[in-house]
């Protein structure tokens, strides 16, 4: 196993780390793998929901760095995630109305890690972020968020537009970072909120945008119509944690 990239390869050695409960971001099977110990690794990853992929040897020898992989690779998180309730339990033992961010889809780990320490310096309870089409809680995540990842809980979901249901039945009052809004520092950002930021590409998901209660908008004076994710995700943090102080 590389421990730096998270990275286990061969039969025997995904096997275990699936069978020891280790959380485990993504696997990746070579075609034509369906007999054995590839065929029980496949069932565990359905069983747990673990996002499961198929790849030819070509492409499995180039993510394995020509190590022996028998057809069989896998990513561990640098860290377990927690559950909602985590983010509402931590809120409640700070006697704080819960603030979280949700990244809709972010696909750049130095992002992340960089939300995630702007998220601690700021007081945010925790993170969520999607199954698929999202970086993970990868080594450079963990390293580009200078040890935030130890003390702000990242929960996982299958469905932000569905997560947005669950925040909003549990007084949670969303606000989405995109163009066309209102200007964030005319916002009340005050009592139990989320901060949704977009993916780096697309920004935010047109399903949702729509489920946001508001949407909040950073005006831009120059050439650049856009901020990084980080960066803007940082802004609309900070304002929230002045007005909440």
């Amino acid at each position: 196993m590389n421990e730096k990239e998270g990275l286990i390869v061969g039969r025997n050695a995904v096997l275990q780390a699936l069978e020891s409960g280790r959380t485990i971001d993504s696997v990746t099977v070579a075609e034509g793998q369906r007999g054995g110990q590839a065929a029980k690794i496949i069932q565990i990853c359905k069983d747990r929901k673990i996002p499961l992929k198929f790849a030819d040897s070509r492409r499995l020898d180039k993510l394995c760095n020509g190590a022996v992989h028998q057809g069989v690779a896998a990513f561990a998180a640098a860290h377990e995630y927690a559950d909602l309730d985590d983010i509402f339990d931590l809120a409640a033992s700070r006697g704080e109305s819960p603030f979280i961010v949700i990244c809709d889809g972010l696909e750049d780990p130095h992002n992340l890690g960089a939300v995630l320490r702007t998220a601690e310096a700021a007081g945010v309870h925790g993170v969520i972020i999607p199954k698929r089409n999202s970086v993970t809680l990868n080594y450079t995540v963990a390293k580009t968020s200078a040890g935030a990842i130890e003390y702000v809980p990242v929960v996982k979901v299958t469905n932000i537009a569905t997560l947005i249901d669950t925040l909003k039945e549990r007084g949670v009052w969303v606000f989405g970072a995109d163009m066309d809004g209102t200007s964030w520092n005319e916002l009340d950002f005050k009592g139990s909120i989320a901060i949704v930021i977009g993916s780096e590409g697309k920004g935010l998901g047109k399903l949702v945008r729509e489920k946001c209660d508001f949407i909040a908008s950073l005006p831009m004076k120059g050439k650049i119509n856009s901020l990084n994710a980080s960066v803007a995700a940082g802004i609309l943090m900070f304002e929230a944690a002045k007005q909440r102080n």
